[in-house]
């Protein structure tokens, strides 16, 4: 199982590109209302969840994936219940995903220091300790960062490489017209 946190302000691309991608390779995702379960996104663009937070279990859990967008992120940080999971997927050597501004979450947890990362541009100061690379999508161990909205599909698609393997990722590239 896979949980992608939505909270208040969320960035809808960041949030819904990884759930397409891991859906067309099989992996089942859960989108999680932080609060609730109808979630504007940072686009006023409102979004119904799968489940909220106090419905998630850890049964069977992957990963966690944390969208970007402002104040997403800061919501995201906040809940108290995003916190336990992402400390229970570090527990648990679990995979940690988070694109955009949502890296430096990560960050001032000190879970990035001494790895690769990357973010949107502007939050590499909040990534304490980590190098960070600039590019779309970045794995070292279980956490994986992306970019941006425009990385969106990358940061899927690598998601979906440590999840399933690379010719699942890649198969899913092609049949989805990717360069």
């Amino acid at each position: 199982m896979v949980y992608v946190f939505l909270a208040q302000g969320f960035e809808e691309v960041e949030a819904l590109s990884p759930v397409d991608v891991l859906r067309r390779c099989g992996v089942e995702v859960k989108t999680v209302g932080v609060g609730e379960k109808t979630v504007v996104s940072s686009h006023n663009v409102p979004v119904v969840a799968d489940i909220t937070d106090s419905e998630v279990t850890k049964e069977n859990l992957e990963a966690v994936i944390l969208p970007g967008g402002m104040p997403g992120t800061l919501n995201l940080e906040k809940s108290a219940v995003v916190q336990e999971y992402i400390d229970y997927a570090v527990e648990n050597d679990l995979y940690v995903c988070a694109i955009c501004a949502a890296p430096s979450i990560l960050g001032h947890k000190n879970l990035l220091n001494g790895r690769k990362a990357t973010c949107f541009p502007g939050f590499e100061k909040d990534l304490y300790g980590a190098e960070a690379t600039g590019d779309f999508a970045v794995a070292d161990g279980k956490f994986i960062t992306g970019k941006g909205a425009g990385a969106a599909i990358e940061f899927g698609l690598l998601i979906a490489a440590k999840l399933c393997g690379q010719e699942v990722s890649d198969n899913t590239r092609k049949s989805m017209q990717c360069p």
